[in-house]
């Protein structure tokens, strides 16, 4: 038996890249997937079959996060599909466009915010009642970006360090009824943003990276499989930089 046996988890923007990393490492732990997604159904369902084929079961659920009431009912959807939710995963997220803060568009910062930050306070907001019910897992995916504050990428770094800071709230807040929250930052990783920032600075990129590669989202898959188990059931309030060593 894995380490997530029978457990149900919620996965969004779980279709591709590290969601799906994500994804199919809990189904190879041993736990039923709903996978969120905004667009690209062909992709999600992919992955729900690759699901399947791993011998559990998986649906497939549509809503933009940004859209708080599209959330609330996708969460109610996966509840009564599955019965409940073990693991919530607040994975969707979007890159922002290259721009000095006095150069940028206020409409690029909110676009950039509304899924990112606000979008991870929705699921999190929807999802936490169900894991109270079970004494589950809320995992947050950020990125080093945070860490790093990169010139040129103020909404995209100043929405995943809100998302660090949600977390730890998060945790005081649920810490006494059970529930543990944390949170993965990923460095470079190759998916569809990862991939769009190699094609913008080059191949070279991984000279910045001790371990000298890029990571895969079974990386991350992995990462988070450990935080939503039990082998971690000491750990809440922490973010864990899965970077190759990116950010010392």
């Amino acid at each position: 038996m894995g380490r997530l046996a029978d457990k149900v988890a919620l996965v969004t923007g779980g279709g591709r890249g590290i969601g799906r990393g994500i994804v199919l490492e809990f189904a190879r732990e041993g736990a039923d997937v709903a996978i969120n997604f905004r667009r690209g159904r062909d992709a999600a369902e992919a992955t729900a079959r690759d699901v399947e084929a791993l011998g559990r079961k998986a649906m497939v659920v549509e809503a933009d996060v940004s859209d708080r009431e599209a959330v609330d009912r996708m969460v109610a959807e996966v509840r009564n599909a599955f019965g409940g939710i073990d693991v919530g995963v607040a994975n969707s997220g979007v890159a922002s466009r290259v721009a000095a803060v006095h150069e940028m568009d206020p409409g690029e910062w909110r676009r950039v915010l509304t899924t990112d930050l606000d979008g991870a306070f929705y699921t999190a907001r929807a999802v936490l009642p169900a894991l109270l019910e079970r004494r589950g897992v809320l995992l947050f995916i950020s990125s080093i970006g945070a860490d790093m504050a990169g010139a040129g990428g103020a909404p995209y770094h100043v929405a995943k360090a809100g998302v660090n800071t949600l977390m730890r709230v998060i945790a005081k807040e649920v810490a006494g009824s059970g529930v543990r929250v944390n949170c993965i930052a990923p460095g470079l990783v190759r998916s569809d943003m990862g991939d769009r920032l190699i094609k913008f600075v080059g191949e070279g990129i991984t000279r910045a990276i001790p371990l000298g590669r890029v990571g895969e989202p079974s990386d991350i898959g992995k990462a988070a499989a450990y935080l939503a188990s039990d082998d971690a059931s000491w750990v809440t309030g922490k973010v864990l930089r899965v970077d190759g060593g990116a950010c010392m």
